[in-house]
């Protein structure tokens, strides 16, 4: 029996991000598929603790281990490549803050509007058919406050226009990142292949049919793109996927950063 469970979504944002590391590192790991747009991972069947209710990252995946349930994608994956070895992250102190940062602002900015946009595109018609009393359900099981309030905005389409221009803005900011970062060619983000690929591509391939000019012009970044999707790690964790397409798959994600 393995060590380690992961309860995770489909093949999308920081569900994507951990399945992907995980099968780069070779780890074995039991693989629960729950569905995080019913709030499945609040139920009973999925280990909770304060990582877990509380997490920045919102609707995302759950690593137990020992009895410890772990959140937050890209600290999933660090813990992952340690755990087996170290191969994602830069061993020198420099490029490890390099890739530290590039996930930062991935997180802060670009997870953030890919949630919302993504959400606003799928999840709402979806939450909105619910029965009353099934959503109602699902907001008793939500520790933090701030995700049962992004669930009742998602619900209702409370998505003001101000937050959608914005969103779409950081969206080409973020992909308009990587072309540059891709301008003295090399293939990875960080030279070598690293979670800030993954993270990268796990919040970006879907905005590829929400905000299809953030690619337009973007060939460097296109490239990167269908490099990621053939990485095998890649292709493992999209085979897990149980829809038609897993980029239509969100969940309420990370707040909105408030400071901009």
């Amino acid at each position: 029996m393995a060590e380690m469970t992961l309860y995770h979504g489909e093949p999308n944002g920081p569900s994507l991000t951990v399945l992907a590391a995980l099968a780069e590192t070779g780890l074995d790991a039991e693989l629960v598929a729950i569905d995080l747009a019913a709030g499945e991972r609040h139920s009973g069947s999925v280990p909770h603790g304060v990582a877990t209710e509380m997490s920045v990252e919102g609707e995302g995946p759950v690593l137990a281990v020992g009895g410890e349930a772990m959140a937050d994608s890209v600290f999933l994956a660090q813990y992952l490549d340690e755990r087996a070895g170290a191969r994602l992250q830069p061993t020198d102190a420099h490029a490890r803050w390099e890739m530290e940062m590039w996930c930062r602002q991935t997180i802060e900015r670009v997870a953030p509007a890919a949630a919302f946009l993504g959400n606003r595109a799928h999840t709402t018609p979806r939450l909105a058919a619910m029965p009353d009393a099934e959503f109602d359900t699902i907001l008793d099981s939500i520790a933090s406050e701030d995700l049962r309030k992004r669930w009742t905005d998602t619900r209702a389409g409370n998505f003001p226009d101000a937050q959608e221009a914005d969103s779409r803005s950081k969206i080409v900011q973020g992909v308009e990142r990587i072309e540059t970062r891709l301008g003295d060619g090399r293939d990875w983000l960080m030279g070598d292949f690293s979670i800030a690929d993954l993270e990268s591509f796990a919040w970006l391939a879907g905005m590829e049919d929400i905000v299809p000019e953030a690619f337009e012009g973007k060939a460097r970044a296109a490239a990167w793109i269908e490099r990621m999707r053939a990485r095998p790690s890649v292709a493992q964790a999209l085979n897990q996927a149980t829809s038609d397409d897993p980029r239509q798959s969100w969940a309420p994600g990370p707040e909105i950063n408030r400071w901009g």
